[in-house]
Parts: C-alpha cells; sequence; structure tokens
C-alpha cells in the first residue's frame, strides 16, 4: 500500500429498509393486514460495508445524501454510533436523497416498494467526494465518480471495486473502472455475467487481464483467488450457521478491506471476508450479527489452517 494508513472512504447512497414480517400473504388492494413483526433497519450496500468497518476500528468516512428527515437522521445516527464519519453531499435538500423500501415478508416470499427523491452529481458534489476522499489509504468506488478515482489513484489511494448486478454487465461496460481498480470482489454469479464465461474458475482467468489478485465469492463454497496465475479456494467458516443472507456480501467487503487496511495477503484477506460475511448470515438483516475486531482476530487465528 502507498503511503501510511489514514482512513478508508467511500461514496454511496443509504439504503434504509422497513421490514414488515411475519405476514401471511400479501393484503390486495382495499385491505389492511397486520404483520407479526416490524423493523427498521439500514439496508445493504456500501454504507453497510463501511458501519462493518467502523465497528473493527477502521477511521471510516462516508460521503452520501442526508436531508432533514427522520430517515435521514436515523442514518447519521447508525453511522455515528459505528464511528463511521458522514459528509453530506446535498445538506441544504428539503427532499429524501436516501432510498427507502418497505419490505413485506411472506411464507413464501418477499415484495418490495421503493421511493427516492435521489440527488444529482453536479461538479460541487465532484468537489466534495475527492475533498473527503483526499488522503485515503483505501477508497470503495461509485460508479457515478471515476474521474474522482482517478486523480485519487494518482496520489497513491487504493481503489476497490464491487459492482453489484447488473443486467448489462460486460467487460466493455465497465472497463474504464476495472482499469482504475486495484481489486475487484464480484460473486459468482456477476463474475460469470461480466466475463461471458461458463465458470468461476474461467471467469477469474479473464479478470486476472485486469488484477494481479483475482477474487471471486463463491457464496456457501467460500472463495475463489488466483494470484501469479495459480487459483485456489478458500472455504467458508465452518461453526455459522445460516439464517439470511441479506448483506453478507458488504460484510465480506468489510473484512477484506480490513485485510487490505493492514497490509495482510489477499489469502489473510479473504479469509477475514468470509469470517465477517460468515457472521453476518447467522441472523436476518444485513447489520444484526457482526464482527468487533477482537472477535476478528480470534477467529483469523483459529482457521489459519484453512489458508493454502
Amino acid at each position: 500500500m502507498v503511503g501510511s494508513k489514514t482512513f478508508i472512504s467511500g461514496a454511496a447512497n443509504v439504503n434504509i429498509d422497513l421490514f414488515f414480517s411475519g405476514l401471511p400473504r400479501l393484503p390486495e388492494e382495499g385491505q389492511e393486514l397486520y404483520s407479526k413483526g416490524f423493523s427498521l433497519q439500514m439496508g445493504g450496500g456500501l454504507p453497510a460495508t463501511l458501519i462493518n468497518l467502523g465497528r473493527l476500528g477502521i477511521p471510516v468516512r462516508i460521503q452520501t445524501g442526508l436531508g432533514k428527515d427522520m430517515f435521514s437522521r436515523f442514518a447519521r445516527d447508525a453511522f455515528e454510533s459505528a464511528g463511521v464519519t458522514p459528509f453530506n453531499l446535498c445538506p441544504q435538500t428539503d427532499a429524501i436523497p436516501l432510498n427507502i423500501s418497505v419490505a413485506m415478508l411472506t411464507p413464501g416470499d418477499r415484495t418490495f416498494c421503493s421511493y427516492s427523491d435521489g440527488f444529482p452529481v453536479t461538479d460541487t458534489v465532484l468537489e466534495q467526494v475527492y475533498a473527503d476522499s483526499k488522503g485515503a489509504s483505501i477508497c470503495a468506488m461509485d460508479l457515478r465518480f471515476p474521474e474522482v478515482y482517478r486523480q485519487l489513484h494518482q496520489e497513491g489511494t487504493l481503489l476497490t471495486l464491487d459492482t453489484g448486478w447488473d443486467d448489462e454487465m460486460s467487460i466493455e461496460k465497465y472497463r474504464p473502472m476495472l482499469e482504475l481498480a486495484d481489486f475487484y470482489t464480484p460473486n459468482q454469479k456477476e463474475a460469470l455475467k461480466i466475463t461471458g464465461t461458463n465458470t468461476p474458475e474461467e471467469a477469474a482467468r479473464v479478470l486476472s487481464e485486469f488484477f494481479q489478485k483475482v477474487v471471486v465469492k463463491l457464496d456457501a463454497s467460500g472463495c475463489l483467488i488466483q494470484e501469479n496465475g495459480v487459483q485456489q479456494v478458500i472455504p467458508v467458516i465452518p461453526e455459522y450457521v445460516h439464517q439470511d443472507s441479506t448483506g453478507a456480501g458488504d460484510a465480506f467487503l468489510a473484512g477484506f478491506l480490513y485485510g487490505l487496511y493492514h497490509d495482510c495477503s489477499l489469502a489473510e484477506c479473504v479469509l477475514y471476508g468470509n469470517i465477517t460475511g460468515g457472521k453476518c448470515v447467522t441472523a436476518v438483516g444485513c447489520l444484526t450479527a457482526y464482527c468487533t475486531e477482537a472477535e476478528l482476530l480470534e477467529k483469523a487465528a483459529r482457521y489459519r489452517s484453512l489458508l493454502p
């Protein structure tokens, strides 16, 4: 890593989830049903990753849109309680710049209704994202700000990319970001889609054209890595019992970035990611179950035998 350790930065929209659980069915038009459970939670995405990093004791900054509404206050409190410093990209807005989703959970499935006023990416926003990220050891990328990351990379900031799913994913569509990033952390489905290949092993070989160190998450099968042309799988942590996959990828990325921040090997970074991701799936919700730094280090020492 270039330069001394400072902080990890990321820009992203906040997701807020309102969960109505235990519904026997979805209500039809004109009907009202009472759910057995309700919770208001921070949703998935990069904000969840950064909150998990803050819980691990890493200095973290997030650039996002926060309004004057109750959901923005909830998000601000969630960040600050985890030690994450929020930088507001639209402080004067009267709108709701977050993504608000209502989730109705039945025995067979879940249905969502979402809303967001959003906010435009102006020159002022770009300047603020750069100013608030300048000097970061690591910056998690957002597809809206490539020119910011180009400048940060020239200044020595390590860049990580996690695209999420896109029906139109391809190497050509994402080439500018892939060429900027130092690390890319797709899951198996995303890796096959973006490379147009049929197996994770083939996808890793294609991605090695961009990255010296390749990561492909294999869900319950662990994580495939490729380094110096050699492919290996780091298995999942066997003690974690699966309850809910929500936020597992975000939690994995937190552990992975923790390892990068501390200059660990690729395999060690993935082991950390498998621990934080594995702990996440033991409870419902993307931020309900998480590791402290002490627990993460204890688990890593216990499961070091899983490393190649």
